[in-house]
């Protein structure tokens, strides 16, 4: 018997953490039960509850794929276990040639708001071509409301409610004896199901599995070395944000220290690139976050970069301490701010300290060394345009390396859900569920924000505008004003939905400059050039640079210079200098500054160039 695991994620480099989590968990309880079988009959079982999962990974078809064989089984014969894991990228007709190449016996899909409405028509095409496989499904997307949804779509058998890991081990077991099925499944913990009578039967709620009962989720990395590593190492969230289907379950259960720390060697070891901590509030327990954070700090492989949701309010000086220690790019960290209007929070059930907040942000800034990505939620109760405007500010004054604008979305089970009619919420009907309008907002201002945030995500989060906006912000009342001014000039010009290349992005920044500050032409332009070249040594400049050709001789005599003897640029021994001169760039500026820019040796933060003044006037 095969029990395929279909993952449909939003991106290539992501994996989905949850049915790796289910695979491992099933595996290892199907090997007890052999086990234990093979015990029962007097056959030799040494080493079968030690047996490693023999598993490959290869991609097939631009889909990642994970086959295991397992060692484990049932009375009737062989359970076998596999993931395959493709994105909404792909499309539906190689998918399902997929598939059904594997002859699957039963189906389960991970469901979530970025890919339901892409899974959907396999719920309709899987069974027209594997009429006898079983469908099952699970994830937030449908557990909330598995009755309804087991109505909507007739060709499916079964919802996993909850955490699904224990479930799916003896779903497994069930189709693995292949006998009485209605009978067995209706001992199954936490499912709904649909009966071969066609009645739909809930069985009740399973217990939650303590956090060291669930193992690894990855015996081998193939095939995920340009992707992110998801962990966990709790579950459950202290907080009850209304928007937030975490909120539900208040339970927060953590894996012992000495079984994450054992984890994490082995992503050290092996130096995985990202390594995403998908705790929902990281550091709600110190003494957990703390130690994990030290031994990172003690461990660091100098090059893995792990990533954490926090909550920066309930930092303390000596987690700070820690974190000053760190090598640039150790860690990064995203916190939820979502909004600064004291009534929103106090509506929402959210607990946050701002003043403290914007001191950990602040100091954590000046560590430099740590990226902070912070978030606001639009179309929140009592949170108006002008407001959200006022949150803005607030936010992008902490100087974050991100700012995210996030669209509320009404997720089924929420309370947020539930208060639809009492805050005017109108939203998608179909998922992600994203908030059209408020009692607070109407549409048009909501599409206002969505130009904005578009603005923001091209000339702040990208952090190649960052000199050039320090000199705009002089010039408007607000950060937001100068966002919604960029937004405007983009729509008027007829740049709005449309590809845009890097360097065309600095020519129309450079036209909206000319058109808001002209008596400033020449320091934007200066500005601009800085800032472009601190990312990239470019080989075709844009039209609004100035002429390099005066200053060739300069050029070629500085680095002649350091060929002979470097003064500025270290690690180029053994480069002569025209080969020097391709890999570093030198620039006259207006204002008279010669700049040389080293992209050898960059911020570990920021990628930007290393940069020398070593002019303040060529002549």
């Amino acid at each position: 018997m095969k029990f395929l695991l279909v993952a449909i994620n939003a991106k290539y480099i992501h994996s989905n953490l949850g049915i790796y989590s289910l695979k491992a968990y099933a595996e290892k309880e199907l090997r007890k039960k052999k086990k234990a079988a093979l015990a029962g009959t007097g056959e030799i079982v040494s080493g079968v509850a030690e047996a490693g999962v023999q598993g490959a990974e290869w991609e097939a078809d631009g889909a990642v794929v994970t086959e295991t064989q397992s060692v484990a089984g049932v009375s009737s014969g062989q359970v076998q276990v596999e993931i395959a894991e493709y994105t909404i990228n792909h499309q539906m007709d190689q998918i399902l040639q997929d598939i059904y190449r594997r002859k699957p016996d039963v189906i389960g899909f991970s469901c979530y708001i970025w890919n339901i409405q892409y899974i959907r028509p396999f719920l309709k095409d899987i069974p027209k071509v594997l009429p006898d496989v079983k469908i099952w499904m699970g994830g937030p997307e449908v557990y909330y409301r598995a009755e309804s949804f087991l109505k909507e779509e007739p060709t499916v058998t079964g919802v996993m409610v909850g955490e699904g890991e224990a479930t799916l081990a003896e779903l497994a077991e069930v189709y693995g004896e292949a006998e009485d099925i209605d009978i067995r499944l209706e001992q199954v913990r936490g499912i709904v199901f649909r009966k071969t009578s066609g009645e739909i039967l809930h069985t009740p709620v399973r217990p939650l599995l303590p956090m060291d009962e669930i193992p690894f989720s990855y015996n081998n990395l193939e095939g995920m070395e340009h992707r992110i590593i998801y962990y966990e190492s709790s579950r459950g969230c202290p907080y009850s944000c209304s928007y937030c289907l975490s909120s539900i379950d208040k339970t927060v259960r953590f894996r012992s220290l000495d079984l994450v720390m054992k984890e994490l060697d082995y992503f050290l070891e092996r130096k995985v690139p990202q390594v995403k901590f998908v705790d929902r509030t990281f550091n709600c327990k110190k003494s957990h976050a703390l130690a994990i954070w030290r031994y990172l700090l003690e461990h660091d492989n100098g090059v893995t970069n792990f990533h954490f949701e926090i909550s920066a309010d309930l930092i303390d000086e000596e987690e700070l301490e820690v974190m000053e220690q760190m090598r640039p790019g150790l860690i990064q960290l995203e916190i939820g701010v979502q909004t600064t209007n004291p009534d929103t929070i106090t509506e929402i059930r959210r607990k946050m300290n701002l003043d403290r907040l914007k001191q950990v942000v602040d100091k954590i800034n000046g560590f430099h060394n740590i990226h902070q990505h912070l978030d606001l939620i639009v179309g929140l109760p009592y949170e108006n345009y002008e407001r959200f405007c006022q949150s803005f500010d607030d936010v992008y004054w902490m100087r974050p390396e991100q700012l995210q604008l996030g669209f509320l979305k009404v997720l089924t089970g929420s309370y947020m859900a539930e208060k639809t009619q009492d805050y005017g919420l109108l939203y998608h009907q179909e998922p992600p569920y994203e908030v059209l309008a408020t009692k607070w907002l109407d549409y048009g201002q909501v599409l206002r924000l969505k130009a904005v945030e578009d603005m923001v995500e091209v000339h702040y989060n990208s952090g190649q505008y960052t000199e050039t906006l320090r000199e705009m912000e002089q010039h408007w009342a607000s950060p937001y004003a100068m966002f919604e001014a960029l937004a405007d000039y983009y729509e008027r010009l007829g740049y709005t939905g449309i590809a845009i290349n890097r360097l065309t992005r600095y020519e129309i920044l450079f036209g909206f400059l000319q058109e808001t500050e002209p008596e400033k032409t020449e320091r934007y332009r200066d500005l601009l050039t800085y800032d472009l070249y601190l990312r990239e040594n470019i080989k075709s400049r844009p039209a609004f640079l100035r002429d390099e050709s005066p200053w060739k001789t300069l050029r070629r005599e500085f680095f002649q210079g350091e060929e002979k003897e470097p003064k500025y640029l270290k690690g180029y021994e053994g480069y002569d200098s025209r080969q020097m001169a391709k890999m570093a760039h030198l620039e006259v500026f207006g204002d008279g500054r010669v700049v040389v820019f080293d992209y050898k040796n960059r911020d570990p933060l920021t990628y930007n160039a290393k940069a020398f003044l070593i002019a303040a006037n060529p002549a």
